[in-house]
């Protein structure tokens, strides 16, 4: 009898402290939802951005608010490694609106082959670009977003100025993203590429749909997630898989760590990425 007694009282107090674990998550949850959302207008829906194709800037930004990126990568192209830097600033001069400037470089190294099949080094273009939330719902937790990327395409080092621009690619797209009750995020980004090549006065058409899905640790702007980055090209399919975490390692200093496993090895095998992001202190 106090046996059965002993065991219904442990069962009971695991159970009460189970409870009060899920209410003290969900109480930091909400709270921290809260300090996003609703201390200052307009509305903004906490969102997970993705790390790899990140956004203009927040669904929903609010003036004076504005972030620098630094990003580092590594693809390996089975004949040469191509590694990635970007220098990224982005900001918002009114609510609802961000606006960014990036500068991308890709640098190349031989892997067992000839120097001269290996691409060369480049300043790939200089990219400017606006998003605009035109749906931002607190009680649906949703967000929607227009934007637009224009890409001033360069030459390589080795052809630098012979011309310096020798393209052009436009870029819109649409931003959807939803949160699922306090934790589960899923984003959708998708929108045309059109290439023209100045030279040969051609356009070459392809089309993006990202897809990312995270979850977002209780209390915290850190999560682990994963973006599926598929690019149609008319009768070709491509998809890469990027598994990926974020952690804030200071109030206004966050690291974002991705992986990339190609589903199909004919261009790529894998890859990495790596994105510091700094948020300098604003007001509203």
């Amino acid at each position: 009898m106090k046996r059965k007694r002993t065991v219904i009282l442990i069962i009971t107090l695991a159970l009460s402290t189970y409870t009060k674990a899920q209410k003290n998550k969900s109480a930091k949850d909400s709270l921290y939802i809260h300090q996003v959302e609703d201390q200052k207008e307009p509305d903004k829906v906490l969102h997970a951005e993705p790390l790899y194709i990140d956004l203009i800037r927040d669904l929903g930004a609010r003036k004076g608010e504005k972030e620098w990126n630094l990003g580092l990568g590594l693809t390996d192209h089975l004949e040469f490694d191509s590694y990635e830097a970007l220098v990224e600033y982005e900001w918002a001069p009114i609510d609802r609106l961000g606006l960014e400037v990036e500068l991308p470089f890709t640098l190349n190294s031989p892997a067992g082959v000839a120097d001269n099949s290996v691409p060369s080094n480049k300043l790939n273009s200089i990219k400017i670009a606006a998003q605009w939330s035109f749906f931002v719902s607190e009680p649906m937790a949703t967000s929607m977003a227009l934007g637009y990327i224009n890409e001033f395409e360069l030459s390589d080092f080795k052809n630098f100025g012979n011309p310096i621009i020798k393209g052009n690619v436009y870029n819109p797209f649409l931003v959807v993203a939803k949160r699922w009750g306090n934790n589960f995020h899923s984003l959708v980004y998708t929108g045309p590429m059109i290439e023209q090549n100045f030279e040969t006065a051609t356009f070459h058409t392809t089309y993006d749909v990202n897809t990312s899905f995270h979850y977002m640790i209780t209390g915290t702007r850190n999560f682990l997630g994963v973006e599926f980055n598929k690019t149609f090209d008319q009768s070709d399919f491509d998809m890469v898989i990027r598994p990926q975490m974020r952690v804030g390692i200071a109030d206004n200093l966050i690291i974002g760590i991705v992986a990339g496993i190609p589903v199909s090895r004919e261009n790529e095998r894998l890859s990495s990425f790596l994105r510091l992001i700094w948020e300098p202190k604003h007001t509203h």
